[in-house]
C-alpha cells in the first residue's frame, strides 16, 4: 500500500494544529481510502502549547509523529528535518494555518500518478489579505531574482507541494546550511506541474513572517542562487573609476587653460559621502557572501532534536 507523508513545520501553532488535523482527516477519509498516511509535525522551538497539542494528537492517532527542536532553528530547518524523517512514497509540505488547502492534495496526487510528474506545486494568483506594500515588495523580489539567477523562481510559489520520494532524496542530498528551499526545489530539477489558487487567510493565530524576516529571507535567496550582486558591485566600481578619471582631466584642463582654481567644498563633501556609500554598499555585498561561506565551513548541524514521538511514554 502506498503512503503519503505530510510534513507540517510549526512555530506557535497551538490553535491551528487541531483544526489542521481535523481538515486533513476529512480529506484522507474522503479521497485516500486505499493510501496510508503519516503526519510529521515539526515543533520549531515554539513558546506556546504547540508541543503539547502534538503529543495529544499522537495519543489518539498513531499516524501522528512529531519532532521537537531544542530551540527555534527556522522554517527551513523544520522542513529539512521533516523531509529526512519522511518514510512515504510521496511527501507533501504544508503549513498548519490551512493557507495551504488540503482539498488540493487529491488533484496533486492524481497529476503525479496519471500524468507522469515528479512534483506538483502550488502558487497563489492573488495576495488577498496581505498589506499592499508587502505584496509590492514580494513581486519585486521575484522579478529581481529571476533576472539574476539561472534557477527559476515562480512568483507566488508556496512551499506546499507533493513530491515523489526520488525528488525528496535529491533535496535531502543538498545539505547546505543556508537553505532557501524554493530555490532548491528548482535546482534539483524534476518535472513539476503548477496548480494555481487564490490566497486563503490563516484559520487561527498570527503570521510569524514580519517584513524584516521576509527581507532577510529574500537576501538569503539572492545570495544562495546568484553571484550577480558581486558583478554589479564590480561594474559600479569600474564606472566610478572611469568617471573619476574624466573629472580629473577636466579639472586639470580648466586649471591650465582658464586658470580656474579648484573650489566648491560642499559639492566635494557630497561626492565623498556618495562614493563612500557606494564603497560600503559593495563591501556589504561581499560581506554577505563571506558570511554565508563562514557559516557553511563551520559545518554546524542544520537542526538539533530534543525529542520525538518515540520518547513519549
Amino acid at each position: 500500500m502506498e503512503k503519503i507523508s505530510v510534513i507540517v513545520p510549526c512555530y506557535n501553532e497551538q490553535d491551528a494544529l487541531p483544526l489542521f488535523y481535523e481538515e486533513m482527516e476529512k480529506v484522507r477519509k474522503n479521497d485516500f481510502e486505499d493510501i496510508q498516511f503519516e503526519y510529521i509535525f515539526v515543533n520549531d522551538g515554539s513558546k506556546d502549547e504547540t508541543l503539547q497539542e502534538m503529543k495529544a494528537l499522537r495519543e489518539k492517532d498513531d499516524k501522528v509523529r512529531y519532532i521537537s527542536f531544542s530551540k527555534n532553528f527556522g522554517k527551513e530547518a523544520a522542513m529539512f528535518a521533516g523531509l529526512e524523517a519522511a518514510t512515504g512514497d510521496y511527501v507533501t509540505l504544508m503549513d498548519a494555518d490551512l493557507q495551504d488547502p488540503p482539498s488540493l492534495l487529491k488533484q496533486m496526487y492524481d497529476c503525479i500518478k496519471n500524468e507522469g510528474y515528479d512534483c506538483v506545486a502550488t502558487r497563489r494568483v492573488t495576495r488577498k489579505g496581505e498589506p499592499p506594500i508587502r505584496s509590492f515588495f514580494a513581486r519585486l523580489f521575484y522579478k529581481i531574482i529571476n533576472k539574476m539567477s539561472d534557477v527559476e523562481m515562480v512568483d507566488g510559489a508556496r512551499d506546499y507541494r507533493l513530491m515523489t520520494k526520488q525528488m525528496v532524496d535529491a533535496i535531502i542530498s543538498v545539505k547546505e546550511y543556508n537553505r532557501y528551499s524554493k530555490g532548491i526545489f528548482s535546482f534539483v530539477g524534476f518535472n513539476t506541474k503548477w496548480l494555481e489558487y487564490e490566497n486563503i487567510e490563516r484559520v487561527a493565530g498570527e503570521t510569524k513572517w514580519s517584513f524584516w524576516k521576509l527581507f532577510k529571507y529574500a537576501i538569503e535567496g539572492i545570495t544562495a542562487f546568484s553571484t550577480t550582486p558581486l558583478i554589479i558591485s564590480s561594474v559600479i566600481g569600474l564606472i566610478f573609476c572611469f568617471v573619476a578619471f574624466i573629472l580629473i582631466l577636466v579639472i586639470i584642463i580648466k586649471t591650465l587653460v582658464y586658470g580656474d582654481p579648484t573650489s566648491g567644498w560642499p559639492s566635494m563633501v557630497c561626492i565623498m559621502f556618495f562614493v563612500s556609500g557606494i564603497q560600503l554598499f559593495s563591501l556589504g555585498i561581499i560581506g554577505q557572501y563571506l558570511s554565508k561561506t563562514y557559516l557553511e565551513v563551520k559545518n554546524r548541524p542544520i537542526y538539533i532534536i530534543k525529542e520525538t514521538e518515540k520518547d513519549q511514554k
